[in-house]
């Protein structure tokens, strides 16, 4: 029987694949439907991504977001410690920050009340597979001791998995947003 290490890096190899299909035929459509979702949001603060490799894009709903509401982006200030927020527009100077992701070059933190997350796999139980570096579940674990907040995934529809093999670390999402629906996970089956 494979260990759950040795799986979640099977399942990231197949994924990788997949992802790397639907990224290559993507289109601008991809985050209608984030941009859709968002808009009940507007005034409340968003953290999104800036994408990397082949992840879904976005950057056009967090632009349109940023005309309404304080948008972030993630910051990585050390290994095994929760990520920050700083905020973001389409106007910031960025810099290479870790990983290859680009951050802001002036940094004002804050947390956010939605956060948009980027992953490997997921499931319509709320699991989520991530880079295996654990940084969005201890930031969303931090974000959640302090207040309530929404963990929204945005994937393509061909990163979703059965089940995706969870450790006791792994923060659940509320959502997932593809190019193709929305998954409302609150009440998971």
């Amino acid at each position: 029987m494979m260990d759950t290490q040795a799986l979640k890096n099977d399942i990231r190899k197949k994924i990788f694949a997949k992802r790397k299909l639907a990224r290559n035929v993507g289109d601008t459509t991809e985050t209608v439907l984030l941009s859709s979702f968002l808009e009940d949001f507007r005034g409340h603060s968003v953290a999104g991504y800036m994408p990397i490799r082949t992840e879904i894009d976005p950057l056009p709903a967090m632009t349109e977001m940023s005309c309404y509401s304080k948008v972030g982006v993630p910051v990585i200030q050390e290994m095994n410690k929760p990520l920050l927020i700083a905020e973001w527009t389409p106007s910031t100077e960025m810099t290479e920050g870790q990983f290859g992701a680009k951050v802001p070059v002036s940094k004002n933190f804050f947390d956010p009340e939605l956060l948009i997350v980027p992953l490997v796999a997921f499931d319509r139980q709320g699991g989520r597979l991530g880079y295996g570096g654990g940084f969005y579940d201890r930031t969303l674990e931090k974000l959640k001791m302090k207040k309530p907040v929404l963990a929204v995934g945005f994937a393509y529809s061909c990163q979703e998995i059965e089940q995706v093999p969870l450790e006791m670390t792994d923060q659940s999402l509320d959502f997932v947003i593809t190019e193709k629906a929305v998954l409302d996970l609150r009440s998971k089956p």
